[in-house]
């Protein structure tokens, strides 16, 4: 990783960044309390989060709900958001391809396998396990999966020390078609229960969210994010090339390990405790690129912003739109962020500069 300073000079489009920034700091303000305001509860919580607000005191039951139910959910939107939408910046940024997102790194089909695994043969688990496991299974089930085929595709592509992203991206096909494979086995053999829960954990949610969830993946998101802007200057070199890159004083072998290990942590972690959730990480780093350029040190840290954002809002769509059941939040994102990519790609006549 190059440790350097993320701070852009005071270029034009550098000022515009981060002007766009503070926007998205007081966004993500508004968007905490418009979250925190709706549900089923919606107007006696409302009332309950001004009145904490102005510091007078909560009755049990608008605690309960605010502080058990909506906070942690809320945080981990805000989590799972950000770490989707910085993961893609950082994959689009080390593949150079506008197209790249976690998936390439396989993290994606190894999360999703590790999920159906523990869904499907969880209860041929020794009693003891499961009890101790409990609700966390899944979420363990896959993040360890999605770690375990990144560690695999990281070994097969690397080779004398040098990682080659060429064979990182085939290699990365080549196990979500194995994975993907292996979980239509599971799936062959899922009962009519377990094929309902694997419809939904597919889909993504924010439902179970539980503050033992943000304790578990709140700390790996967080360290990937604030690691994610000492790699910006390598980043915006090897966009270049890699010759470039090097001459450039890229120390290109540790760029690619620190970013795949990254992205690995970043989507590992938000996957394993909300599912399946699509488009955040390919079209929040191009709406940015094409408001404020490519620099990854603006894009980056905005990138974190606006993917929370996007996500918190996702989810109170999916909790109001056919309330009181809740529409899963991959359903929605798939909704929102289809069409916009669709208008990007024809604005940019299929052509998406980085």
């Amino acid at each position: 990783m190059v440790a350097e300073t993320t701070f852009a000079p005071p270029t034009d489009r550098g000022a515009q960044a981060w002007r766009l920034h503070v926007v998205l700091w007081v966004l993500i303000l508004f968007v905490s309390l418009f979250s925190l305001s709706i549900g089923a509860a919606g107007a006696q919580v409302r009332a309950g989060l001004m009145a904490w607000i102005a510091t007078d005191k909560l009755d049990a039951a608008t605690r309960l709900i605010l502080f058990d139910i909506r906070v942690p959910r809320l945080v981990l939107g805000l989590l799972v958001g950000a770490a989707l939408a910085v993961s893609g910046a950082m994959m689009q940024g080390l593949f150079r391809n506008p197209l790249a997102d976690p998936g390439l790194v396989g993290v994606g089909a190894g999360a999703g396998l590790g999920a159906i695994t523990a869904i499907v043969i969880g209860a041929t688990l020794p009693a003891f396990l499961i009890n101790a496991l409990g609700n966390y299974m899944i979420p363990l089930a896959a993040f360890f999966g999605g770690w375990g085929s990144t560690l695999i595709l990281y070994r097969v592509s690397t080779r004398n020390g040098r990682t080659s992203v060429a064979t990182m991206l085939l290699a990365g096909i080549a196990l979500a078609a194995l994975a993907g494979a292996v979980s239509g086995i599971l799936v062959y053999m899922a009962d009519d229960r377990q094929l309902r829960d694997l419809t939904f954990w597919g889909l993504g949610s924010l439902a179970g969210a539980t503050w033992i969830k943000v304790l578990t993946a709140g700390p790996l998101i967080a360290v990937a994010i604030l690691s994610a802007p000492f790699m910006a200057r390598g980043l915006n070199g090897l966009s270049l090339g890699e010759a470039t890159a090097v001459h450039m004083g890229v120390p290109l072998e540790r760029l690619k390990t620190g970013a795949i290990l990254t992205v690995a942590c970043a989507t590992g972690a938000a996957v394993a405790v909300s599912g399946g959730i699509g488009f955040v990480g390919i079209v929040v780093p191009h709406l940015l690129r094409l408001a404020t350029g490519p620099d990854h040190r603006t894009l980056l840290p905005n990138a974190a912003l606006l993917g929370a954002i996007l996500l918190v809002l996702a989810d109170c769509i999916s909790r109001t739109i056919i309330a009181p059941a809740e529409l899963p939040i991959g359903i929605v994102t798939a909704v929102l962020g289809a069409p916009i990519f669709l208008w990007i790609l024809l604005r940019r006549r299929g052509v998406v500069d980085l």
